[in-house]
């Protein structure tokens, strides 16, 4: 039996991380959470996330910074952003995710991901 496929979650807020990892799991996908961007690149060695979500407002190394990170890291990834900030405003990605989050959302986002 093969693996499930792995998420990778960026996030600082704990409902947040929450509310993804239990969407990503329903949708069938092992799920690595890191509170911040030195987390989730301390775990790049150990990890091949198909998809990432990460939050653009993150303490330390930015969400911006990191999604460069990951996008260099794991070429074939399918990157989504998210942020309160104006969606004209995040940077280039696969996906945008505005908060707040809908499941909906994230689904119809999840149905493009390659598996």
């Amino acid at each position: 039996m093969s693996a499930s496929p792995l998420a990778l979650i960026v996030e600082d807020d704990a409902d947040q991380t929450a509310l993804l990892r239990r969407h990503l799991e329903r949708e069938g996908f092992d799920v690595f959470a890191a509170a911040d961007a030195e987390s989730a690149i301390a775990a790049f060695p150990g990890i091949s996330p198909v998809v990432a979500i990460i939050d653009l407002l993150l303490p330390g190394i930015s969400g911006r910074d990191c999604a460069r990170l990951v996008q260099g890291r794991f070429p074939g990834c399918f990157l989504i952003v998210s942020s309160v900030l104006d969606v004209a405003d995040y940077p280039s990605a696969d996906a945008a995710l505005p908060k707040p989050i809908r499941g909906a959302d994230l689904r119809r986002i999840l149905q493009a991901v390659p598996r």
